[in-house]
Formats: C-alpha cells, structure tokens, sequence
C-alpha cells in the first residue's frame, strides 16, 4: 500500500524532474494524476531513440499514475484542472513560473484559493531571482552551473558526456522529501505551503564538499585524476583482467597495513615514501604506478577474494547492465516488479526508499496519453453530458 496511501497529488509536469517526484510518491501509494497537453508529455516522445512502444525512462518516472489529457489554454481546460486541484493533497510542477502565471496556476494564486494545499515546485534555478524563468534541462543547471561536470574534468580534458535524469532523479527525490515533510506540518497544523526546489540548488548541494571548501577557505578545488589522488588507498585500479576495483580505504593509516598485505607488498611499511597519510599524498604518483603494477597481475574475481580474506573494503566498478545480475542489488531492493498492459510484469529499477511497516508495490504501468481523463473527471463531478461537451470542443481527447 505505502505510506502515501490516500494522498491525492496533481501532477502538472513535463519530461524529468518534475514527474521523477511524482513518480516516487506513486510508488509510495499516492493516488496521482498526471495532467498532460493533448500533445502529451514531451518525455514520451524519447520512444525514436528505445523502439517504437519503448520508452523504458518514461516508464520509470510515470508508473503508477493516472494519465489526463486536457488543453490548459481554454478556460474549460483550467476549471477542469481546479477541479482536479481542489480536492487534492499536493500539486506538482515543473513549468516555468511565468507560464504558470500566464495559467493562474502559479504558487500564490493555487494555495490562496487552496489554503491546504501542498505545492511542489521543481525548477532549474529557482523562484527568484532575473534567470527564474530561464530554459533548463539537469545538464543545464546540474550538470553544468553547479559545477559538477567541471569538478571531474581535469583541465585539458574533454568534458564527459552525463547519464540521462542524473541531477533530474536527485531533485524529484529532493521534492518528494519536501512533500513529505509539508504534508507531516499540514497534519499538525492544517496548513498547506509552498515546497521548492531547483536543479542548481540540488546540485549545489550535492557538490557541497567542494563549494563549502571554496566558501569557507576561498581555495579553489581542483578535479583530481586517479594517477594522482590525495589518498591512494580512496582510488579505482584496473585489474589483470581489465576490470576495475574502488578501494575504500578513507580511514588511510587504519587500512594501510591491511592492503600491503593483501597486496603481497609488506616491504612498503618501512618505505619513508609511504609512512603515513600525508607522506603517501606528497608520493601518490608512486604509490598509485606502484599499485598499478600489483593489480594488473591478476583478474578482479581472485583480487576480490584477497581483499575479503585480508578485510580491505572494496567495491566492484560495474556497468549498468550488471544490475540486473547483482544479488546483493536484488536484496538491496534496487529492482522491482512492474506489471504491465499486457499481463506481464517488467522488472525496473525501483524508487530508493523502503518502509518496513507500509511497504509500497507498483500497482500499474506508466499510462498511455490522456487514458484515464473521462474516469478522473467522473470522479471529480463531471457528468457524462459535460465531457461529451468538453470532447466535442477540443478541451480533452
């Protein structure tokens, strides 16, 4: 069921960050109707790059909705939304406020007419400021002016290309916190709020080591390659067998004695080059070559079994289509059921929270466009005769 049971959201959002937060409070067991233009959700169009009847991206951030269709621009496209809206619990969205505006659908006009209600509002910079209304993807205000695309490019290299919804996924989760953490104060208090949140805010946060290190110190941080990190012992290597490994030995002095071992190198322990955690930052470039050479003599399969008998934390460097055959990610939760159209049932990547006492299911597949406008406004008050009307006009599909 989840713990968002009987939470009633209207989600007003197109391609990621937006839906990905609507997305994860389906999971959660909120009842959510997702509002679309009669063109539909551009997000559904990412179907030319994944096959005709394919869009496994959409899927993910749309399951478990309730999909209406309706032209917002004709003043019976709007009642319709106010209908949907005043009985709900939380409305999202990621439109640009000016168009919001232009819609009376803005964060002032909605929670004056709905004092109860929650508004959650994703952005790529924010609600205030000259650029609020300034076009923005997460490789726009994520990726690139927060400045986590530079933070791992050394100079002189070309920048690498990111991974679809990357800063999206953090800010809808961000957003689903915030919703959250509203509607817990509403039921103390009967109050409803704005809850906002932006790309270059999450991104700002999640980059927080090296922009706090800059804000407190002014020094600059540097993007580190792995021929040269601070801590040798935090660094990935490659194996013989050309796979990788990330050693976790944050903690660099602790976990020295214990990778020397299973690295067969007890001779390092006397070497004045790596006596400690400062010295063996002043000679990484050694250390690392050095650890290089060791780790090339055999595959990832046997240096896994080493590290586990020598207690050195470690992780495996794998592709996203291991995933699937990881059993630890499997009894992590990081796959889930989905049952679909057909009768079948997919397996997707599951949303990143559990609770033990209201666990969550997906109940339905993300919906075709406009699929469930004439049940959705049958029960919000629309009689037969009136969506016959809005059909003929052009209001729905």
């Amino acid at each position: 069921m989840g713990p968002m049971e009987g939470v009633r959201v209207v989600e007003l959002a197109l391609w990621v960050a937006g839906p990905s937060c609507g997305g994860i409070l389906a999971d959660w067991g909120a009842d959510v109707v997702k509002v679309e233009p009669l063109a539909g959700d551009p997000f559904r169009s990412l179907e030319w790059l994944y096959g005709e009847g394919v869009n496994p991206p959409f899927e993910l951030d749309n399951r478990g909705k309730r999909s209406v269709a309706v032209d917002l621009t004709t003043e019976a496209g709007r009642d319709i939304l106010h209908r949907l809206v005043q009985p709900a619990d939380v409305f999202v969205t990621n439109y640009r406020l000016a168009g919001l505006e232009r819609l009376g659908l803005d964060p002032d006009a909605l929670t004056d007419r709905y004092p109860a209600l929650v508004y959650a509002h994703v952005s790529g910079y924010g609600l205030r400021g000259d650029e609020r209304d300034r076009a923005a993807y997460d490789v726009g205000a994520w990726w690139g002016r927060a400045g986590v695309a530079s933070a791992i490019t050394p100079d002189g290299v070309d920048l690498p290309y990111p991974r679809g919804g990357m800063g999206d996924h953090m800010t809808g989760l961000a957003a689903a916190g915030g919703v959250s953490a509203a509607l817990f104060h509403r039921s103390r208090t009967g109050d409803g709020q704005v809850v906002s949140t932006s790309l270059l805010r999450n991104g700002a946060y999640q980059l927080g080591w090296d922009h706090n290190v800059n804000l407190r110190t002014g020094a600059e941080t540097v993007p580190q390659t792995r021929k040269d990190p601070p801590n040798p012992l935090i660094n990935g290597y490659r194996c013989g067998d050309g796979r990788w490994v990330w050693l976790l030995g944050m903690e660099g002095d602790r976990h020295w004695p214990r990778v020397i071992e299973a690295l067969g190198r007890p001779e390092w322990a006397d070497d004045p080059r790596f006596a400690d955690i400062a010295a063996r930052r002043d000679h990484s470039l050694d250390l690392v070559a050095a650890m290089d050479e060791v780790l090339a003599t055999r595959p990832r399969h046997e240096w896994a079994d080493v590290f586990d008998r020598h207690d050195v934390w470690w992780a495996p460097v794998n592709h996203s289509h291991e995933l699937g055959d990881d059993e630890q990610a499997r009894a992590a939760g990081c796959l889930v059921d989905v049952p679909m159209a057909d009768g079948s049932t997919a397996t997707m990547v599951a949303s990143p929270v559990d609770f033990d006492g209201t666990a969550w299911s997906v109940r339905e597949p993300s919906p075709e466009l406009g699929q469930h406008t004439e049940l959705v406004l049958a029960e919000a008050g629309v009689g037969w005769d009136e969506i016959e009307a809005l059909k003929a006009d052009g209001v729905i599909p």
